[in-house]
């Protein structure tokens, strides 16, 4: 078998069965680029809406930074996705199909911040922000699990611990920030 056919069924998506036997609508590398896209989308979104909630950024500023963070840094994330794949030689359908799932997941949760901030009163949209995130992260951490066959708790306080410590961090820089700068 040549390099070439080689690398093209690497990169065929198999479904995945449950342990009751059903496949899985979503493929491994489908569930792989989603899952990253939207990790990394609602761990930016909750450090942003923290940070700048902290900072006490107005409603205007925090939809920009998450319209900014939601198209600008997830192009930049998609073109790196993508150039990896590429030297990692998949195939250009596999490799823009990839890049573009994880530019989509990625926005979609952006909007969805960006909708939470739009439509909640001031007062609580980072309380309603964090809610969001983290059910969501664990959502998709549960997901992820129950796909690779593992006990999902672990997995998700794991995640959840990481973005604790992004929505901390964050609260702490938009605190400082507001105090020594603003």
């Amino acid at each position: 078998m040549n390099v070439a056919r080689r690398h093209h069924r690497a990169a065929k998506a198999e479904p995945v069965v449950t342990p009751r036997g059903r496949a899985e609508h979503l493929t491994r590398p489908a569930a792989r680029e989603i899952a990253f896209g939207s990790s990394s989308a609602i761990v930016t979104s909750l450090g942003l809406v923290v940070g700048f909630g902290a900072a006490a950024v107005s409603r205007a500023a925090l939809v920009s930074g998450l319209l900014i963070i939601g198209l600008a840094d997830n192009i930049s994330d998609s073109l790196s996705i993508h150039i990896y794949q590429e030297s990692e030689n998949r195939e250009v359908f596999a490799a823009t199909k990839a890049t573009l799932t994880n530019f989509l997941a990625r926005l979609i949760i952006a909007i969805t911040f960006v909708g939470l901030v739009l439509l909640s009163p001031p007062s609580i949209v980072v309380a309603i922000s964090v809610a969001w995130g983290v059910l969501l992260l664990g959502a998709l951490t549960y997901g992820v699990a129950r796909i690779r066959r593992v006990n999902p708790w672990p997995e998700m306080i794991k995640h959840l611990i990481v973005a604790l410590i992004v929505i901390g961090v964050s609260r702490e820089l938009g605190g400082w920030i507001a105090s020594h700068v603003g």
